[in-house]
Order: C-alpha cells, then sequence, then structure tokens
C-alpha cells in the first residue's frame, strides 16, 4: 500500500528530529489528493514545527517522487482527541478514556465509550461499565481519546 511506502521515508526523519509520525493518510478530497500527517512530540507540535515539518517532509518526498500523483501536504498535530493506531500508544494511554468505533456491529452497536486497559494478542482491551471487551484490531475502524469523558 502506498502509505506504508510513504511511513518508512518519512518516519526516520520525523524520528531524527525527536518527533512521531502519530497518522499518516493520503485521501482524495475533490479533484486533487491530499497527504495527511499527523505528528507529535514532547511538549507537543506547534505552528511553527508544522510549517518546519511541511517543508523537510516536502522536499524529501519531492526528491524521492514517492508520491506518484499530485497531492496537497498537510502537517498537524494529532489534537486533545488524538487517534490512537499504533501497539505501543494503546499501552501508552492505558487508564484514559477512549471512543471506539468498528466497522461492524458487537454486541448490537459499532460505538462504545470506555477506560482504555491496554493491548494484548492483537486485540484492543477497553472497559465499558462492569465489562471490558476485547476488539480485534482488523475491527476497529477508529480509537480516540475522549477528554470529554475525563472532565
Amino acid at each position: 500500500m502506498e502509505t506504508e511506502k510513504l511511513e518508512e521515508i518519512i518516519a526516520p526523519l520525523v524520528e531524527q528530529e525527536s518527533a512521531e509520525l502519530v497518522d499518516l493518510t493520503l485521501v482524495r478530497g475533490g479533484p486533487r489528493w491530499i497527504l495527511r500527517v499527523t505528528l507529535d512530540k514532547e511538549g507537543g507540535i506547534t505552528l511553527d514545527d508544522c510549517a518546519y515539518f511541511s517543508d523537510r517532509i516536502g522536499s524529501l518526498l519531492d526528491s524521492t517522487n514517492a508520491v506518484e500523483r499530485s497531492y496537497v501536504l498537510e502537517v498537524s498535530s494529532p489534537g486533545l482527541d488524538r487517534i490512537i493506531k499504533k501497539e505501543k500508544d494503546f499501552i501508552r494511554f492505558s487508564g484514559k478514556m477512549v471512543r471506539v468505533e468498528l466497522k461492524q456491529n458487537f454486541q448490537g452497536r459499532r460505538k462504545f465509550r470506555g477506560e482504555l486497559k491496554g493491548y494484548r494478542d492483537g486485540k484492543v482491551l477497553v472497559a465499558c461499565g462492569e465489562e471490558t471487551l476485547e476488539f480485534p484490531r482488523p475491527a476497529i475502524d477508529e480509537v480516540r481519546l475522549d477528554l470529554a469523558a475525563e472532565l
């Protein structure tokens, strides 16, 4: 898949700058393609960081011809309701409240809120009330931090 190739190219540059590649998507936005790169670092990503990384990533991608179509590059921070995708982040944010959206119904619904309990054997563990549910990664559409539940 093209995004995996792009991650392999971009991640070393980002890590060299003591930041983390949180997410990368290539989506069609009307008549054009948009490459969205979400970054984070200790203390958070500023607007200046976004501009800096945009220049660096754009130059790198242009020099390697990694994107085979014309695109617009968007670099941003993950925000307070950050998406959680990587195994290490399921562990890192264990104990935080999350919103889980599944690709298909489970127990009659697709959306769940609860406390993230970690990651084990390819499954995301979420305490919903008294019950801890195990969601297989392929069944998950999205997991996000739920700051509203923390207030």
